[in-house]
């Protein structure tokens, strides 16, 4: 792709946005909808990559799907295929959520491995294990995941060796359609988890404990359509509140949920930035010198390693050294290079990144090696006081919707040019 987002920085973010609907929890939701025996309706979906790349895949296996200004309806009832295309399922990571839901669906499914940004090792073993503790038959020879229900296909006790979010939504959603209870131990808690397993509840199954270490489920239950509305966007909310405060503005964020962004606001708080909520209203204000800080991304509620990457870009000029370890994904420092091209001081020992803090960086051409190494471009080009040019934005496409029109409505000089 030749396009690139032309950012003209130097301005101070000013006045309100409003946040889109989780991209995490849309990509879970989607597949999700494929239990359903009658159609459903999932409302305040992001007009992003992602679940334009679903709506294909799924009208590919034969379901009815429209999708228009965020509302999507799914008609599962055609669906007789499935083994999706390598060239549908490779460009993104939450395409293994097919698995599970073709599989609970037409008793088989034959799915090509995800793909999705290269941020370091993402095995799906954890997914497998959750699978074949329901008595799924999983194989992943010849790179495609093929499951298979057995007469053994039922629910059972799965411990999960880490709180992994693809495998916690991978069981859950295999759990729903096995006969009998399952507990899923060490369940990951993200926001988009809960988002999950509350569509499913509204679909007729039987759930508790989502957002918990231990989620208990009762399946086998009949599932129905329902019509849902998704969570707003944790990320877009961060990435949105890191911008404010990088370009020492003052903007107010509608439509959020402010429990989900506790972590980030209490590294904000600490770097000096002024945040204050109110309902679903999250207002962020800085001015003068930012401090530095010391951050682990962790397993929520944790601070999340898709903030980490804008984060960083901001601290590369707060007063002072920073201290970023990167717990989960091991390659997530890939964009550094970019940031240095800037003016940026960062040093990387293994899984931990030492910001020096400098006066201002410069604009640059740079490139979003990843979806959130796109969001930090994007922060580091707003604080710049030149002309920045990045490119790799069919990675910024997949996750955030509109960010060009959201940031001009801020004031920003900001658009996609071909």
């Amino acid at each position: 792709m030749s396009e690139i987002l032309r950012i003209r920085g130097g301005v101070p973010l000013n006045g309100d946005a409003y946040v889109s609907g989780s991209k995490n929890a849309a990509v879970a939701l989607i597949p999700a909808a494929l239990l359903g025996s009658s159609p459903s309706t999932i409302e305040n979906l992001p007009d992003i990559d992602d679940v334009y790349c679903l709506m294909r895949i799924l009208r590919w296996l034969g379901a009815d799907v429209t999708f228009e200004r965020g509302v999507m309806r799914i008609d599962p009832s055609g669906v007789t295929r499935n083994n999706p295309p390598y060239e549908m399922v490779s460009r993104m990571r939450a395409s293994y959520y097919l698995v599970p839901t073709l599989a609970g669906r037409l008793g088989s499914a034959e799915v090509p491995m995800p793909g999705g940004c290269d941020i370091g090792n993402r095995p799906i073993d954890q997914t497998i294990k959750g699978l074949t503790s329901l008595g799924l038959r999983v194989n992943t020879e010849g790179g495609i995941i093929r499951a298979e229900k057995t007469p053994a296909f039922g629910g059972n006790e799965v411990f999960l060796a880490m709180p992994s979010v693809g495998a916690t939504i991978n069981t859950m959603l295999a759990a729903v359609s096995a006969p009998g209870k399952t507990y899923i131990h060490n369940a990951a808690k993200e926001p988009h988890i809960v988002d999950t397993a509350n569509f499913l509840s509204s679909m007729g199954a039987r759930i508790k404990g989502a957002g918990t270490d231990v989620i208990r489920i009762t399946g086998g239950l009949p599932l129905h359509g329902s019509t849902y509305t998704v969570i707003p966007d944790q990320i877009e909310t961060g990435t949105l509140m890191i911008a404010a405060a990088a370009t020492r503005g003052d903007v107010t964020l509608h439509g959020t949920i402010p429990t989900h962004m506790e972590s980030l606001t209490a590294k904000l708080l600490e770097m000096g930035v002024y945040v204050t909520d109110e309902d679903d209203v999250i207002r962020v204000r800085a001015s003068g010198n930012l401090r530095p800080v010391t951050l682990r991304t962790q397993v929520y509620p944790g601070f999340p390693t898709d903030l980490q990457q804008p984060l960083t870009a901001m601290l590369t000029v707060a007063w002072g050294t920073s201290y970023i370890t990167e717990n989960i994904f091991e390659n997530r420092f890939r964009y550094v290079d970019e940031l240095r091209r800037m003016g940026a001081d960062i040093k990387v020992f293994d899984r931990t990144a030492v910001v020096q803090g400098v006066e201002k960086l410069h604009a640059s051409s740079i490139t979003a090696t990843d979806l959130r190494a796109g969001a930090a471009m994007i922060v580091a080009a707003l604080m710049t006081e030149g002309t920045s040019d990045i490119s790799g934005v069919q990675y910024i496409m997949r996750g955030y919707e509109h960010i060009d029109e959201k940031l001009r409505r801020l004031g920003a000089d900001a658009r996609y040019i071909g």
